[in-house]
């Protein structure tokens, strides 16, 4: 993600902060063009520092879980983000309320990183093939499960409490399992059904690099739960769960998609550069390019790796996880190559 930067005294903001910690500012999102405006707390108007045009905060603002902005004059009350819930919890039940902020947060920045994609995200609640989002407590005996169904994601409240994530993790043996990688899954799935299937020439490069989908997908994870994954899953997937059929592989490719793609552009708006000793060949990396303007995957490729190697030792020099504990693959490679050309196709 990009750098913000305060319109009143120019100090650095995140994409959620409500207002700046140096002058105290009020801040909102613009995503039309993805900009942080900030504004005059002491006023009971939002007219933006810089250019002097009124706005007003999205609905949700209210509750704490949304700084999106929406142009004075429209007839709208909640942002092109908030727009997308379908469902969300009980907030009588104070349990769940910081559970949807955390929620609200990942599903912001995937929302950002669609937007700068160029990707359209018509909302489900207007339109019978667009997006929409459940998030929501399983009840007792309730079969529903986090997940992708015609457009409809549901995310389980349970996925926003750390300690059962991180017991979930334990559980299925997973390497990495966070909120925003369940949002960019998930969502994987919605524009395979989008972008892949209608298109017949697409389809049939899908199926020869991912695999025939028309495997029945109930008995392919069947095989998966009692086998596992092959020996070499590494050599042509992201993880083991990809190995269970062509959508699953998809999915989890298309979150990798993303996950590179946010990493990349957050170091180049930092400026970061890796340059270890030249013993390590292949670990440099100068940041130059924004990744959503580079054609060439391989470039982008090869300048995440020597970045995930980087953050992954700085993670356990303080003795915490890796934040990106994969090994990327060419085959894998050759995946996420087919999804950098889809989306940039027009």
């Amino acid at each position: 993600m990009k750098i913000f930067q305060c319109g009143h005294c120019q100090y650095p903001l995140f994409f959620e902060n409500y207002a700046c910690a140096n002058c105290g500012h009020l801040s909102g999102y613009r995503d039309l063009d993805r900009q942080m405006l900030t504004f005059d707390s002491e006023s009971d108007r939002l007219i933006s520092d810089r250019e002097k045009i009124e706005y007003k905060f999205c609905k949700n603002h209210q509750h704490g879980v949304c700084n999106w902005l929406i142009p004075i004059g429209s007839t709208v009350n909640f942002c092109t983000a908030c727009q997308l819930n379908r469902t969300i919890p009980n907030l009588s039940d104070k349990e769940n309320f910081p559970k949807w902020k955390n929620l609200e947060v990942a599903k912001h920045r995937l929302i950002y990183q669609l937007q700068k994609i160029g990707l359209p995200l018509p909302s489900k609640l207007k339109n019978a093939n667009g997006l929409c989002f459940d998030f929501v407590a399983r009840q007792a005996n309730s079969q529903l499960m986090t997940g992708h169904a015609n457009g409809v994601i549901t995310i389980l409240l349970r996925e926003a409490d750390s300690v059962l994530r991180e017991q979930m993790r334990m559980q299925l043996m997973e390497p990495y399992r966070t909120l925003i990688g369940h949002l960019r899954h998930e969502v994987g799935h919605y524009f395979w059904d989008r972008l892949v299937y209608p298109d017949t020439e697409i389809l049939a490069d899908f199926r020869a690099i991912f695999g025939d989908e028309r495997t029945s997908y109930r008995e392919s994870l069947k095989i998966y739960y009692k086998n596992g994954a092959p020996d070499n899953w590494q050599e042509t997937f992201i993880s083991k769960y990809a190995t269970a059929h062509a959508w699953e592989d998809w999915a989890e490719t298309w979150a990798h998609y993303l996950h590179i793609m946010d990493m990349v552009e957050t170091a180049h708006f930092f400026g970061l550069k890796v340059d270890p000793s030249a013993t390590l060949e292949g670990m440099a990396a100068n940041v130059s390019f924004d990744p959503y303007t580079q054609s060439d995957f391989q470039a982008i490729v090869e300048t995440c790796v020597p970045l995930s190697f980087a953050v992954n030792s700085i993670n356990r020099a303080m003795g915490v996880p890796d934040v990106y504990p994969f090994v990327i693959s060419q085959g894998v490679v050759n995946k996420m190559k087919f999804i950098h050309q889809l989306v940039n196709k027009d």
